[in-house]
């Protein structure tokens, strides 16, 4: 019943209708013709062109998109590292001193390869966790762009395969190796990108700034590097870090032999590349890679994932898989290996295991 004094029509009624239903037209019209037009996208007519990236979905990113850009992002990089090397203005200075004590170095390379990796990643993926070793100064921002180009091997490989934005977090190493980069040993430098998805590593990259070798490989997907066609399991070349080789190798002798040969060198990238069929004239081969101490996840990240995309494996050095979300640091050091009993092997070195603990 309408209140006292007020009469309601039914034409005052019916009006009143009218203009609610077009307010809520108004509203959801917008919402709706978009949502339309990304399914229309998203699915390309055969033999019509693929969609662009701006049809995803609000909140996904293609990983085929995004292996593309990371690839370019470790080439750019890895440009101005090889330029401030050969320039020879380093501007080397020391940014703190590892858990072991030694000091740790930061140059130009590592700035400005920085500073190209990361716009580049942020502006094609603005919506995504990127984690970097080097600080990114706001004040040295720079516009770097992507003009959405995909290589010919990776499209013949890798299909577009989309994941929501927040499940994806993007590690990045302008510069492995510096203490070896100041010392102009530039075989074990890289520049790596390495994209984890709910923080398994899915996508890894790794550059050698001073050959142009790039390794890329994609979990479930494909990759333009393969293992070598044999390992030795028996009494296997160990590569460590030339820091901590003492360590590793009483370790590894005891449980292989005197035969057992340790490989220092420096660089994690350089280490995983060491495992696979890479052909490069200054890359060594080894059959395990070994690391006894805390390690940062920018430094691993990609090798990682490259090992897991062919079936190999990297681990603690108690054999649990490594978390690329939360902490930037992995405390239980590393041991990594592929076509090879990756559980045997850590079964035959248990006192690793303590010696990382120190």
């Amino acid at each position: 019943m309408a209140p006292m004094g007020i009469r309601l029509s039914p034409l005052g009624m019916a009006v009143f209708c009218l203009l609610g239903l077009g307010v809520l037209y108004h509203l959801y019209s917008g919402f709706l013709a978009g949502r339309f037009a990304f399914f229309m996208l998203s699915e390309p007519a055969a033999g019509g062109p693929e969609a662009p990236r701006g049809s995803a979905p609000a909140g996904a990113v293609d990983l085929r998109e995004l292996l593309a850009v990371s690839v370019l992002a470790a080439v750019r990089g890895g440009e101005e590292v090889k330029r401030v090397r050969e320039g020879n203005v380093l501007n080397e200075k020391a940014k703190g001193k590892t858990r072991e004590g030694a000091e740790e170095k930061l140059t130009s390379g590592d700035l400005l390869s920085n500073r190209k990796m990361f716009y580049l990643l942020k502006g094609a993926f603005p919506g995504v966790q990127i984690n970097s070793e080097e600080h990114v100064d706001a004040a040295d921002q720079e516009t770097v762009s992507w003009d959405r180009s995909i290589p010919e091997d990776i499209k013949k490989k890798i299909q577009p395969t989309e994941v929501p934005a927040e499940s994806v977090t993007v590690w990045i190493d302008p510069l492995d190796a510096t203490q070896e980069y100041t010392e102009d040993l530039r075989q074990y430098v890289t520049t790596m990108v390495c994209v984890a998805v709910n923080g398994k590593p899915v996508i890894g990259v790794i550059h050698k700034p001073f050959s142009a070798y790039t390794a890329w490989a994609m979990v479930n997907g494909g990759s333009n590097v393969k293992a070598r066609s044999s390992y030795n399991e028996k009494t296997p070349r160990i590569i460590v870090s030339r820091s901590h080789a003492g360590k590793v190798e009483q370790v590894a002798r005891q449980t292989f032999g005197n035969k057992t040969v340790i490989i220092p060198a420096g660089g994690a990238g350089y280490k995983v590349l060491a495992l696979l069929d890479v052909a490069e004239k200054n890359q060594e081969e080894a059959d395990v890679y070994i690391h006894v101490t805390y390690i940062k996840k920018w430094d691993i990240c990609a090798g990682n994932a490259v090992l897991r995309a062919l079936g190999g494996h990297m681990t603690t050095l108690a054999g649990e898989e490594i978390s690329y979300t939360g902490s930037d640091g992995n405390e239980g050091g590393l041991i990594a290996s592929i076509n090879m009993n990756h559980k045997a092997l850590i079964e035959k070195l248990p006192n690793l295991e303590k010696t990382s603990r120190k």
